[in-house]
C-alpha cells in the first residue's frame, strides 16, 4: 500500500488538550483508486467496472449485483447488520471482512452526526472497498447533507461520542508516522478497544461542565473536517450524484436544474471545496446548487416525503418531475436517502424513485435496518425477519 504524505502538528502536551491551533494537513490528493479503475477478478463474467470522474461519477459494473444502503449517522452496529444481511460483510463481530463478491454496494450519505462511531464506519467502508476491488466489486459513497454540515463547522447535530472519537483518532494517528492509508483503513478493528481505554481513563466520560474537555473535542473535530482537513479529503473523494448502470444515486434527490448545472460540475465543485483546492476558500465557494437550500441535491425532500405530508397535485407533480430527470440523464431510476421512511424501504412516484433511509441509526429512530438489492435492473428491498436473524425476508416490488 502506498504512503500518502501526512503530517500532524502535534505535541505530546498538545494531545491531552489540543487548542483551536492544532493543524492537521490534508492526505495527498492520489487516491488510493485513483481518478478512473478497472477491477479485474478472474471470474468477472460481465467485465471489468470502469469508473468515470474524479470523484467518480459514472460507473459502468456491467452484471454486477447492485446494494444500496441508507443513512448511517454513526451508529457502527446497525452498520454492520446492515452489511451482514446484505451479503457483503462477514458476521464476526471482531473482523470486517468482504464477502460480497463482485457486488457493488453503494452508501448514500449521512455517515456523521447522531452517533459515536462515525469515523470507525467510514473506515470500515473504505477497508470494504479496497478488499472489493480485489474480488472485481467496489464500495462506493455519496456525501449527504450532514458530510457539507460538518466540512462547513456546523457541529449542531454531532454526538457526544463523536467528539471523543475525534480526540481517540488524533492520538491513534500519532502511532502511524506519516502513513495515512494504514491508519485510517484500520481504526475500524481498533476503535472499540480505544474506546473502552478511553472511558476508563481519568476524566473519560463526556460531563456537561468539563468545558476543558469539550474544547479539546471542538478542536480536534475541526482539525480533521476543516476544508483540507484528512477526513474532509476523505469525504472530497466521494460524489454527491452518482450514476452506476443508469442507476442515479443521490442523498436528497436530483432535480432538473442539477441536471443542467451539470453532474460532473456539481461533484468536481463539491470535492473542490472540501480539499480547500478553489481559486478562494470562503464559505460562499461552496456550490449552493448541490448543498445549500430547500431544493439542492443533499437537502431535497422533493420525491421523499410521505404521501400523508402532501397534496395529491404535489404527489403527481413529483413523479411527472422524476421521469423528466430520469430521462435527462438516461436512468432507469433513482435511490435517495435523507428522509426516514416509517414504513421502510419503498417506491414512490410511480416506481421511479427509490428511498433507503429506514433511520435506523439508534440517534434516529432506531428501527431494524433494510436495504436495496438492484439485480438485473430489478429492484428489491431485503429486511432481516423480526423472529429470525439468520433468515431474510424479501419483498419483491416489480
Amino acid at each position: 500500500m502506498a504512503v500518502l504524505p501526512f503530517r500532524l502538528r502535534l505535541r505530546t502536551a498538545a494531545v491531552s488538550g489540543l487548542t483551536s491551533s492544532t493543524s492537521v494537513v490534508c492526505p495527498s490528493r492520489q487516491q488510493r483508486d485513483g481518478g478512473s479503475f478497472s477491477c479485474r477478478a478472474a471470474a468477472a463474467a460481465g467485465g471489468p467496472i470502469i469508473v468515470s470522474g474524479d470523484p467518480p461519477t459514472f460507473v459502468s459494473a456491467p452484471g454486477r449485483r447492485i446494494v444500496a444502503v441508507g443513512d448511517l449517522h454513526g451508529d457502527l452496529h446497525q452498520t454492520r447488520a446492515a452489511l451482514v444481511m446484505a451479503g457483503v460483510l462477514s458476521a464476526e463481530s471482531d473482523c470486517h471482512v468482504w464477502t460480497g463478491g463482485q457486488t457493488v454496494l453503494v452508501q448514500v450519505g449521512d455517515i456523521l452526526d447522531r452517533g459515536e462511531d462515525e469515523i470507525a464506519i467510514l473506515s470500515l467502508l473504505s477497508s470494504l472497498n479496497v478488499q472489493a476491488k480485489s474480488q472485481g466489486g467496489a464500495v462506493f459513497q455519496v456525501n449527504g447533507n450532514h458530510e457539507t454540515m460538518n466540512v462547513e463547522g456546523d457541529f449542531r447535530y454531532v454526538d457526544p461520542g463523536s467528539f471523543d472519537e475525534c480526540i481517540r483518532f488524533l492520538e491513534y494517528l500519532e502511532e502511524f508516522d506519516g502513513n495515512w492509508d494504514d491508519a485510517f483503513l484500520n481504526w475500524v478493528n481498533v476503535s472499540q478497544r480505544w474506546k473502552e481505554e478511553y472511558r476508563a481513563s481519568p476524566n473519560g466520560d463526556w460531563l456537561p461542565l468539563n468545558f476543558v474537555k469539550k474544547n479539546k473535542g471542538l478542536a480536534a473535530r475541526a482539525s480533521l473536517f476543516k476544508q483540507g482537513g484528512p477526513l474532509a479529503c476523505e469525504l472530497a473523494r466521494h460524489p454527491v450524484v452518482l450514476n452506476v448502470n443508469d442507476w442515479m444515486f443521490c442523498h436528497g434527490g436530483l432535480l432538473p436544474h442539477h441536471v443542467e448545472y451539470g453532474i460532473e460540475r456539481i461533484n468536481k465543485e463539491v470535492s473542490n471545496w472540501m480539499q480547500g483546492s478553489s481559486e478562494d476558500n470562503d464559505d460562499t465557494d461552496l456550490p449552493f446548487i448541490a448543498t445549500r437550500g430547500y431544493d439542492s441535491v443533499v437537502w431535497t425532500r422533493f420525491y421523499s416525503q410521505d404521501s400523508v405530508e402532501r397534496t395529491r397535485r404535489s404527489w403527481d407533480l413529483s413523479s411527472i418531475i422524476a421521469e423528466q430527470t430520469l430521462k435527462s440523464v438516461g436512468a432507469k431510476g433513482m435511490v435517495v436517502g435523507h428522509t426516514p421512511q416509517t414504513r421502510g424501504v419503498n417506491c414512490k412516484c410511480d416506481g421511479k424513485v427509490w428511498c433507503v433511509d429506514v433511520g435506523m441509526s439508534y440517534g434516529v429512530l432506531h428501527s431494524r435496518p433494510e436495504v436495496l438489492e438492484i439485480v438485473n435492473d430489478r429492484p428489491r428491498v431485503l429486511k432481516g425477519q423480526r423472529d429470525s436473524y439468520d433468515e431474510m425476508e424479501v419483498l419483491d416490488y416489480l
